[in-house]
């Protein structure tokens, strides 16, 4: 056994548990997420845990008041997925944007992005214009814009209610376009 000084013992030790605490964060997270879905996890974030209580930041107060409703239910989907014996979560959109956004909910945002309906691909949309070559007479910059959408919409289906050209991943999620299924909620 070799003589060590004390800073070196604590700072091994600072070393294990920060690396144990850093592991059962990133457990965390992918439980929460698999625990709320990515919809809700893109509008939400697992800020801390102390007493067997999770703290949640949230993107706005209605998303922490509508998931306190579905507290119990998540609680009891963490605590299998964690093995864990959490007793509480707080909701609060008190730390939302004080706390960095990390790469894994950018990834999230841009994936759900991906997969939203009314997403046109690359293939539907057009080029914009160059930089060198910017609009600055109003009239103009109009008829510009009307051409690219009128080039954009042209192949697109109709919505069977308003007769308006739709993306097909709105026609696919609501049989109609988002304004006229806006409507009938």
């Amino acid at each position: 056994m070799s003589f060590k000084s004390i800073d070196h013992v604590l700072d091994q030790l600072g070393d294990r548990y920060r690396l144990r605490d850093q592991q059962y964060s990133q457990r965390l997270l992918k439980a929460w997420v698999e625990a709320v879905g990515p919809v809700v996890a893109a509008q939400t974030r697992p800020l801390s845990m102390h007493n067997e209580v999770l703290r949640v930041a949230t993107s706005s107060a209605a998303w922490a008041q509508n998931l306190v409703f579905e507290r119990q239910r998540i609680l009891a989907k963490l605590n299998v997925l964690l093995s864990a014996s959490l007793t509480d979560i707080r909701f609060s959109n008190a730390q939302w944007q004080t706390q960095s956004r990390s790469a894994f909910n950018e990834e999230l945002q841009t994936e759900l992005w991906q997969q939203h309906p009314s997403r046109l691909t690359d293939a539907v949309r057009s080029p914009g214009v160059p930089q060198s070559e910017r609009l600055t007479d109003p009239l103009l910059a109009f008829q510009h814009w009307r051409k690219i959408m009128r080039t954009r919409t042209q192949n697109m289906p109709l919505c069977p209610q308003c007769q308006c050209p739709t993306p097909s991943g709105e026609l696919k999620r609501w049989a109609l376009c988002s304004l006229c299924a806006a409507k009938q909620w």
